[in-house]
């Protein structure tokens, strides 16, 4: 994280700044769509993203890392240990990990609700129990922890200008919409780890199963039911963009950017998946180089614009909570 950003931040303290650089650092590495979107951000807002994201990266690895030998009870300890550090208080100090002491710094300043992350964590484990869903109901009960909170806690950090309980449903909306394009792209890692996460009715009224699914990828072939359960995934998809599309314009204009960035960088994966011929199986569809570039240099211009009308980069910023009036991890 640069110097800069922690300095806009009011982040002083050396360990606090080390624990908000190693966020950075796993943001910029594995979430490179949404690090770039997060470049649009004023830069004192920045620290704050990268510590929300940078813990749900974290968490996410201690379930999913394929590299990782650890067995499901090993990684239960790990994501219970996380779930102390968390507990032990918003600014308590001693070994925890950085991306706790970044993640409870953050909560702290801005106030976000502890329910958010206990619901993060609670479905964090659930993926040590479960590894598939019967219906888009079921699934949806598990992004809601996973993705539908993410929104939520950007919220306090990205402004509105509504009422948040206004925004919150097309936040909450955004972040599903989001992991529910992950979960397309990655349908052939997923099953890997011995999980699918499309909802098995969708997959049945198409006449695919697990078993289908894991021929298909073991041995690269293709199958048309598979690629017609895909499509219909995908119409799910981007039904949920829809819903998250108008809390875009109840952002702050200094985030608008941002967010607008990543709704179009990541609505752009559908586009790749389609392209490809929905071979998701067997390869990762990626949105082209020149087309990130492009759709970033809208962004830069458009942040651009709303800093010249708001005349001061930090001018409609939401101010940390000095004395958080809720209960945060």
């Amino acid at each position: 994280m640069t110097t800069r950003e922690l300095d806009a931040a009011g982040i002083t303290d050396p360990a606090l700044r080390a624990a908000y650089r190693h966020c950075r650092r796993l943001n910029a590495r594995h979430g490179t769509t949404y690090f770039l979107a997060t470049r649009l951000l004023p830069v004192e807002r920045r620290p704050a993203v990268h510590a929300l994201y940078g813990f749900a990266r974290w968490a996410d690895d201690i379930v999913d890392d394929l590299g990782s030998l650890a067995t499901p009870a090993q990684r239960a300890t790990s994501l219970d240990r996380l779930g102390t550090g968390l507990a032990a208080g918003p600014r308590a100090g001693g070994g925890e990990e950085p991306v706790v002491t970044a993640l409870k710094d953050t909560a702290a300043r801005y106030a976000i609700p502890v329910e958010h992350f206990t619901d993060f964590m609670a479905s964090m484990r659930q993926d040590l129990e479960f590894d598939d869903y019967a219906d888009y109901a079921a699934l949806y009960r598990y992004m809601h922890g996973s993705a539908a909170v993410i929104g939520l806690q950007m919220l306090p950090v990205l402004g509105t200008v509504v009422p948040r309980e206004e925004a919150a449903p097309h936040a909450a909306a955004l972040g599903v919409a989001f992991q529910l394009t992950n979960f397309l792209r990655d349908v052939g890692e997923d099953l890997d780890r011995g999980r699918v996460y499309l909802p098995g009715d969708l997959l049945a009224a198409h006449g695919v199963d697990r078993a289908l699914l894991r021929w298909s990828r073991d041995t690269g072939r293709r199958d048309p039911r598979i690629t017609r359960a895909l499509k219909a995934a995908a119409a799910l998809t981007r039904g949920v963009y829809r819903e998250a599309a108008p809390g875009i314009a109840m952002l702050d204009p200094l985030s608008r950017p941002c967010i607008r960035t990543a709704f179009v960088l990541y609505g752009g994966i559908l586009d790749a998946i389609a392209d490809g011929g929905y071979a998701v199986l067997h390869r990762r569809s990626r949105v082209p180089g020149h087309r990130r570039a492009a759709v970033a240099a809208g962004g830069l211009l458009r942040l651009t614009a709303a800093r010249v009308r708001h005349r001061a980069p930090g001018g409609t910023a939401p101010a940390p909570a000095q004395s958080p009036g809720r209960e945060t991890p």
